[in-house]
């Protein structure tokens, strides 16, 4: 195995170098603009809401030919210099007044448009949060309530959107309905695990075909403690979402942008060329974070004493959303949890490396992107006095790391194309 190694790059440099090419693959910069359509007669109106929002708006003021005005609403920290776009700044994962206040402008922007008019909606992952608008008899502390224990029930992201959609004046294609008749093109880059439309930012311009129903039974799954109001709101039918065939948005159309398929494809590229073996797994594992880590953690095994089903060396690639129950009072992050789970499940198992991050540089709440881990990580923990798993029981991977020094820290990526892992086995 020495004389197999004896050429490949550092492991730690090579990691952060896939993860490097997965977020840059999905920079706005590079994949927008192919899909601009033509000016229209009328206005052109740019709204979004999202993380890759703001740098979507750079990206497209940069080659629009004609005249343009617009709002989209991103998260602090990621904004851009625009000129002629607004970029307002709001809080996320938790809804805040700034995201409440640029909601009901956007609104206002494309109301009372005509067919001569076009809207151009720039809608990425974090779009939920920050496009925060109240469904009938909701307060923004409501939709607040509602959105941190959604977090911490460790529900899908799609089950998670689903109910945010049927709380929402705007989402569930409620603003694609209010830019009728205006022609409405939705450049979307995807976060989400399968890539629909409908719950990426809980979808705002595209119709929905769940139901208030179905929000409820989500709520009673995952015993979600939720205000009065809100289940009135469901229980009533009122908070209904725009439904496919709906004649407001026959005049739309969605393009995907970006995805997670494309970053992994680029990482896989520059794991080939470094000469390692790159396996893509897939881009849309789910899960609770902890379970994903033992699975892949089984599979890491399976390449590592008997090459089976890929040959070391080579690095198992995968994207998705996990999901975290939390338990414990820790800092969280899904990325932290899934590799602090990875290393328990691995224990003292020599040649293996892994990272895993989150694209748009937050893990969780914390400006962390995720982490790294090492063959000694473990022992390095119990050197400083550390449990591994009393930290993961406590849903606290982001100090677990930090205290090795093993954070990985990028700043706004201002893109987001959900999670990356990589495990590397040399």
């Amino acid at each position: 195995m020495t004389d197999l190694n004896a050429n490949l790059p550092d492991p730690r440099a090579l990691l952060r170098s896939l993860f490097d090419a997965a977020v840059a693959a999905a920079q706005p910069a590079l994949c927008l603009t192919p899909h601009l359509p033509a000016p229209p007669k009328g206005r052109t109106i740019v709204i979004g809401a999202g993380k890759a929002s703001a740098a979507m708006a750079l990206a497209l003021e940069a080659h629009w030919p004609g005249p343009l005005e617009g709002l989209v609403v991103t998260r602090y920290g990621y904004q851009q210099p625009c000129q002629r776009i607004e970029i307002v700044q709001a809080a996320h994962p938790v809804p805040d007044a700034a995201g409440l206040a640029a909601s009901q402008r956007i609104a206002a922007l494309v109301t009372g448009l005509t067919a001569d008019d076009l809207v151009i909606a720039l809608i990425s992952g974090g779009g939920s949060s920050l496009l925060v608008a109240p469904g009938v008899g909701l307060t923004l502390a409501d939709k607040q309530a509602v959105n941190t224990a959604l977090l911490a029930s460790g529900a899908t992201i799609s089950e998670m959107n689903c109910v945010r959609r049927h709380l929402s004046s705007l989402k569930g294609g409620r603003l694609g309905a209010l830019c009728h008749p205006a022609q409405l093109l939705t450049l979307l880059i995807s976060d989400v695990p399968g890539d629909a439309p409908m719950d990426i930012a809980s979808g705002p311009t595209v119709t929905d075909a769940t139901t208030c129903a179905e929000a409820l039974d989500i709520i009673a799954r995952y015993r979600i403690e939720v205000p009065a109001a809100v289940r009135a709101l469901l229980e009533s039918g009122r908070g209904e979402t725009v439904k496919p065939g709906d004649a407001r948005l026959q005049n739309s159309e969605v393009r995907m942008i970006t995805a997670p398929q494309i970053a992994l494809e680029a990482a896989a590229q520059v794991a080939r060329a470094a000469g390692i073996t790159p396996c893509i797994l897939g881009d849309s594992l789910e899960g609770e974070a902890r379970d994903v880590a033992k699975v892949l953690a089984g599979i890491t095994r399976q390449v590592a004493l008997h090459g089976q089903p890929f040959q070391r060396p080579c690095v198992l690639l995968s994207g998705g959303e996990t999901t975290v129950t939390m338990r414990g009072t820790g800092r969280g992050g899904r990325n932290v949890e899934f590799l602090l789970a990875l290393a328990v499940a691995l224990g003292d198992l020599d040649g293996v490396h892994a990272l895993a991050g989150d694209t748009d540089g937050v893990d969780g709440i914390e400006e962390i992107a995720g982490a790294l881990l090492t063959p000694d990580t473990i022992a390095r923990a119990w050197a400083q006095g550390m449990n591994p798993r009393s930290f993961l029981d406590n849903n606290d991977a982001h100090s677990f790391f930090q205290a090795l020094g093993d954070s990985v820290l990028t700043g706004p990526t201002l893109t987001n194309v959900n999670d990356f892992r990589a495990i590397m086995i040399t």
